[in-house]
């Protein structure tokens, strides 16, 4: 099965050039690379019993672990002989609530990327961040990232509902590519990344569609309430070949006792992540 647009495939397959991201604020792009930066997956150790007391009643047989900071879905092994090369999913833009109690600024974020769980390395990873202010304000921000750089943001208008197909692609262990698409508006921006460091190169063990907890700083930001996330057209590939969720990890968020998300694979293409109020 092929990804989902035919933008995203014919840029990657004709090898045309790539547009860089523009600057239509210079100073909001390097405030963010200095502040946001999405981790590893940081797991809780955590038993299904022991962290989520509606474990047994998912309506998935795919193995569940939990996370400080990722939910979704985790590719952790690729095929025999191959490694994961391409990520790719269409994410419809949730809005998110302030949760009652917390001061300033709250936000989460939803991407697609190449390693990160079992590897910890780098991650080439590509999506939406959402935020909400104390006084109900929203707004949004595409970016892009090879870790542990810190993101980088796309100059692209995204707002609450929209549907946008995000895409991250190996060319090789240290060189990438990044694809956003939002089909409500009709634009598309793309850049090339290269590996931060030596150590930084793609070892395409694990294929990933994440909603995450990010730090800003030294710390992780305020998790707002994202209500629901809907991956759809979920595809990874490798050695020539698609795959889908099948055999994925579902990752929940554990927080401080409390189980943060409800993460459901709906087929072989789609994955909701959903908030626990």
């Amino acid at each position: 099965m092929k990804f989902q647009t035919s933008i995203l495939a014919a840029t990657l397959l004709a090898g045309s050039a790539l547009s860089a991201p523009s600057s239509r604020s210079l100073e909001r792009i390097r405030a963010r690379a200095l502040a946001r930066q999405s981790h590893p997956m940081d797991g809780t150790g955590a038993s299904p019993a022991e962290a989520d007391p509606n474990a047994e009643h998912r309506t998935t047989d795919s193995k569940v672990s939990y996370s400080k900071n990722w939910s979704g879905a985790v590719l952790e092994q690729p095929p025999p002989s191959a490694t994961y090369t391409a990520v790719a999913a269409t994410i419809t833009v949730p809005e998110a609530t302030a949760v009652a109690g917390v001061t300033g600024t709250q936000a989460s974020s939803a991407w697609v990327g190449i390693d990160g769980d079992t590897y910890a390395n780098a991650i080439l990873q590509a999506g939406v961040d959402f935020y909400v202010d104390s006084n109900g304000a929203h707004s949004y921000d595409a970016w892009y990232e090879w870790y542990p750089d810190n993101a980088h943001g796309f100059d692209l208008v995204v707002n609450r509902g929209d549907v946008v197909v995000v895409k991250v692609e190996s060319t090789s262990p240290s060189e990438g590519v990044a694809i956003i698409e939002n089909q409500s508006s009709g634009q598309t921006v793309s850049t090339t990344l290269k590996a931060p460091s030596p150590t930084a190169t793609l070892a395409g063990q694990n294929a990933d569609w994440i909603v995450e907890d990010f730090q800003s700083g030294e710390t992780m930001v305020p998790l707002a309430d994202f209500g629901r996330v809907e991956f759809t057209g979920c595809k990874a590939k490798a050695g020539g070949q698609s795959y889908g969720l099948i055999n994925a990890t579902v990752i929940d968020m554990e927080q401080d006792g409390k189980i943060k998300t409800h993460t459901t694979i709906v087929s072989d293409s789609e994955l909701v992540v959903e908030y626990v109020r």
